[in-house]
């Protein structure tokens, strides 16, 4: 398929991700809902709840670690949590506001959904992209899209220490 139509990626910026979780967070204020807490489906969702919580002034975040794509369009069977859980104690009848980069498959949020649901007043979820084929529809999407997305804090490789570098003592 390389080359072809449906190759071509989403590419989002800095700069767009800062406009997109305002627009993202001003949604969430129109439909007035104003979350308890902001969860954050680590690793990608970590910068979307910061800047969610930030613009809904939401002191409340917590942060759950789920390990489902191990390589671009390659994938766990099912996702999983990773320890530390958190404690569903600490969402008792509060609004909570599930945040994450992407709604792909849908499958790690409906984890975290399935999660909070007997414990919270109320969860919903917010992201900057959803696909079409996503099991959750979120109640918040900035943009739908079907195509591959790069983000701006996953496209280049991690950093490591240059090589033959003498630091001083």
């Amino acid at each position: 398929m390389s080359g072809e139509a449906n190759d071509v990626r989403e590419n989002l910026t800095y700069e767009g991700f800062g406009r997109a979780v305002r627009e993202l967070a001003q949604t969430v204020a129109d439909d007035g809902f104003e979350p308890d807490v902001v969860l954050s489906i680590a690793r990608g969702g970590v910068f979307v709840a910061g800047g969610l919580a930030y613009a809904l002034d939401c002191k409340n975040i917590h942060l759950v670690n789920v390990e489902f794509y191990t390589g671009v369009g390659t994938t766990l069977e099912m996702p999983v949590m990773l320890a530390p859980v958190p404690n569903a104690i600490d969402f008792s009848d509060k609004k909570v506001l599930i945040a994450d980069d992407v709604a792909d498959t849908g499958k790690t949020l409906k984890l975290v959904r399935d999660f909070c649901i007997d414990h919270v007043a109320e969860v919903r979820s917010a992201v900057i992209y959803e696909k079409s084929h996503s099991l959750v529809k979120c109640e918040y999407v900035w943009k739908k899209t079907d195509r591959w997305i790069n983000f701006p804090w996953s496209v280049d490789k991690p950093v490591v220490r240059r090589s033959g570098q003498v630091l001083d003592a």
